[in-house]
């Protein structure tokens, strides 16, 4: 059997053993922006985990772009350095490519942990300001935002491009921008949280304006060599909100303006969404945007199962897959993948004694 799953892309410069991405996860566990010694575990564990790319978790620009006061962060020397030592680590024991996504919450800052409810923080939990496109809050008894000014949007756009920066210095394979999940891109998107009236509002091209601004500048310092992607999102699932007709027109001028990539998820934008959950219900998206924009493309959400990730790249619905609960409930998943579609997937010469052509063998039925 010739597994699609298992075939080898390349984007920008860079080749992929397989079409299979560990999805960025947060992990709401850095001190001051920094790097744990449970991302040196986390990350660690799934540098060997069968998947040709493993991204960083979406990592702040700047303080206030932080989800959480455990969000990562790549806006000082110290997050750099903190990064680093995770990824030098993660490059001397794995085999997987490693990438970043770079972020900013906007509205959606200042948050509790999620297992600390994820509310807003209150007043002796040490919020801080939050910014967005419109002064609205993302839900009642949240923090009303700061309308974004001229000032703050050059500031936003340049602190994308330090990231950027810094995520080269690290020596990272591929980086993306966040603009889906209810974050301060994904904000400017939608009219739903965009209600400015300069040329940052209004119209679709004037919503998706700063977006691709963004792009084009981390794009400047991004080697074209080296994938460059933006998580993107297919539908809002509120009336009146982003349409996968917009998040077509969004991926062609991403095209337009040299991104390698993009990565089609959706929702988080809204507390009244109405998502219907079941496997791969992103899908349907991430086939639209590739074929109407013409540009590679990662299909992501509840892909779990072996034969449903190859049944997507195979009919060509994605050029590639993400899984992130799939991984944290299976740390070795593109093993048992491989197994499962007769491919081959590199392995640690510590672990091959539980490779597909050892210990698996030892369970075939006779």
């Amino acid at each position: 059997m010739t597994s699609s799953l298992f075939s080898p892309i390349t984007l920008a410069g860079v080749d992929f053993a397989n079409r299979i991405h560990v999805a960025p996860m947060c992990q709401y566990s850095a001190v001051n922006g920094c790097a744990s010694d449970w991302h040196m575990t986390h990350l660690g564990m799934l540098a060997n985990s069968g998947a040709a790319l493993l991204v960083i978790e979406a990592t702040a620009v700047e303080a206030i772009g932080r989800i959480s006061h455990g969000d990562l962060g790549l806006y000082d020397d110290a997050c750099e350095a903190a990064l680093k030592r995770v990824v030098d680590h993660c490059r001397s024991i794995g085999t997987a490519k490693l990438g970043i996504q770079i972020a900013h919450a906007g509205r959606k800052a200042s948050q509790q942990r999620p297992w600390e409810g994820g509310a807003a923080l209150k007043a002796d939990a040490d919020p801080w300001r939050t910014i967005a496109p419109s002064a609205l809050a993302y839900a009642e008894d949240w923090h009303q935002p700061d309308e974004m000014t001229k000032a703050d949007i050059a500031r936003v756009t340049e602190a994308h491009v330090e990231a950027a920066k810094r995520a080269l210095r690290i020596g990272l394979d591929e980086a993306e921008i966040h603009c889906a999940h209810g974050y301060l891109l994904h904000e400017f998107c939608s009219p739903l949280s965009n209600q400015r009236r300069d040329e940052y509002g209004g119209s679709l091209e004037n919503r998706l304006r700063l977006p691709v601004e963004i792009a084009a500048a981390v794009r400047a310092v991004w080697p074209k060599e080296k994938p460059l992607g933006m998580r993107i999102t297919g539908s809002d699932w509120a009336d009146g909100g982003v349409s996968v007709e917009e998040a077509v027109v969004l991926a062609g001028k991403l095209k337009e303006v040299g991104l390698d990539f993009v990565c089609v998820s959706s929702g988080g934008l809204v507390p009244q969404q109405k998502i219907t959950l079941k496997p791969g219900y992103q899908v349907h998206f991430a086939e639209r945007v590739k074929k109407e924009a013409g540009i590679a493309t990662r299909a992501v959400g509840l892909i779990a199962e072996p034969h449903h990730a190859e049944e997507i790249v195979a009919s060509g619905q994605a050029d590639m897959v993400a899984l992130a609960r799939g991984f944290l409930d299976h740390p070795h998943w593109g093993w048992m993948a491989a197994r499962e579609l007769g491919a081959h997937v590199a392995q640690p010469d510590q672990y091959l004694r539980a490779g597909s052509q050892n210990w698996a063998k030892l369970f075939e039925k006779h």
